[in-house]
């Protein structure tokens, strides 16, 4: 796709498609649920146990799976229709909201069932997220492939931002053991729209539809890092999306209680909550205006360009000891994140050869969302060491090192990346 195809394409050019609507307005339903049982489940968990080293597994729970299953799941995606595999996500969670509500109703939680519980629910979005993606290819032209992406990436970003408010109204209005059980019927729409969703394999003519291969596990996962390599604009942006990944992720949320306390606003309330609040808005902000400016064509230089602002950006509120510039940088913050990331996943999807579809989605999934469980290594473990704003600078400078090498090796590879 040339650059001038996609400065044209018109502003929100995928909403167009009531398909996409349906699509992206369920993906967004459901983002929020999976955010709702986080708020109430890990509540919960938290009065009970009251164990740091389980709220520790949590978050390991939920991104492990998507490190070592995103390229398999991808590869079955090529095989079976994603729709049956985004239905048996849906179920998953649900079954997991269900479970946990039996166990909040009946007091009978112990924390190995808890521990079983949250991997299951980490399980479930590797199988959601990735098919998910996988079926943009069915319902867009390929030229409004970018806005479907980054209307997918705000979605997300939207269910993030509304899910934990949903989720503390559910909870003060029903109660946490109602309340998840309300939630698990926020799936259900979801698995409804894939039994008639009119994409999928089986409506797609000979041309269109991939080679199936064997899913072989391991050996998915090599042969397809070895098959990418080639493709620089499609390296470069996986291993962009892996290293902010690991380095940073979204381990700073879990120290905004230590940020807020330095800020002078560490007692839970209104301001505390809108330093949770400012990332997801900024990111969420970025979605509509490049979406409705038609700013930014993808380019890989411009989203390695919007990382390093990104860690600019982050290492700035490592230090900032001012309560509105700290909400104003986590604004940009936000923005710049959502802006970078949805950019390497549209050029990934633009560059990912037909055949092999699912498995670079899904190794793309494997290091955005994946890697993310280093991130608690170099932001919480290395902060309880040196100190929360020490380390956030230290994996934000790392980042930036990394950033600087990438962009060594697009201009050692300047036309295969630039043909994105």
């Amino acid at each position: 796709m040339t650059h001038q195809t996609q400065a044209s394409a018109p502003s929100f050019a995928a909403w167009r498609y009531p398909r996409f609507r349906a699509h992206v307005c369920t993906y967004a339903l459901a983002m929020m649920a999976d955010n709702v049982e986080h708020v109430i489940s890990y509540w919960v968990v938290f009065q009970k146990f009251h164990s740091p080293a389980l709220g520790g597994f949590a978050v390991v729970s939920h991104w492990l799976p998507f490190l070592f299953f995103s390229v398999p799941v991808g590869a079955l995606a090529e095989r079976v229709d994603p729709r049956r595999l985004i239905q048996l996500g849906m179920t998953m969670f649900a079954i997991v909201s269900l479970c946990w509500g039996y166990l909040f109703v009946t007091d009978t939680l112990q924390m190995w069932q808890a521990m079983v519980l949250l991997v299951l629910h980490g399980c479930s979005g590797v199988f959601w997220q990735t098919s998910s993606q996988l079926l943009l290819y069915d319902i867009v032209k390929v030229s409004e492939l970018p806005s479907a992406v980054r209307m997918m990436a705000t979605a997300r970003y939207l269910g993030i931002l509304v899910g934990p408010g949903v989720g503390g109204l559910i909870m003060l209005t029903l109660g946490p053991a109602q309340g998840i059980l309300l939630n698990a019927t926020f799936y259900v729409p979801v698995f409804l729209w894939m039994c008639w969703a009119p994409y999928g394999p089986k409506f797609r003519d000979a041309l269109q539809a991939p080679t199936r291969i064997a899913v072989r596990g391991l050996a998915d996962i090599i042969r397809t890092i070895r098959d990418v390599s080639g493709i620089p604009a499609i390296a470069v942006m996986i291993s962009l999306a892996g290293a902010a990944s690991f380095f940073v992720g979204n381990s700073y949320h879990a120290q905004m209680p230590g940020f807020a306390h330095d800020l002078g606003h560490g007692d839970p309330g209104v301001l505390y909550s809108l330093l949770l609040a400012a990332d997801a808005a900024g990111a969420l902000t970025a979605g509509l205006v490049l979406e409705g400016r038609g700013l930014l064509p993808p380019h890989p230089r411009t989203a390695l360009l919007l990382a390093l602002g990104w860690c600019l950006s982050l290492v700035s509120f490592a230090f900032v000891s001012d309560y509105p510039i700290a909400l104003l940088i986590l604004f940009t913050c936000g923005f710049l994140e959502l802006s970078f990331n949805s950019m390497a996943q549209t050029l990934v999807q633009l560059n990912a050869p037909t055949a092999m579809r699912g498995r670079v989605i899904g190794l793309f999934n494997m290091a955005a969302l994946g890697m993310r469980a280093g991130a608690g290594l170099t932001v919480g473990l290395l902060g309880s060491a040196i100190g929360i704003h020490w380390s956030l600078s230290l994996a934000a400078g790392a980042l930036m090192g990394v950033i600087s090498l990438l962009f060594l090796r697009l201009r050692r590879h300047p036309r295969p990346a630039d043909s994105a």
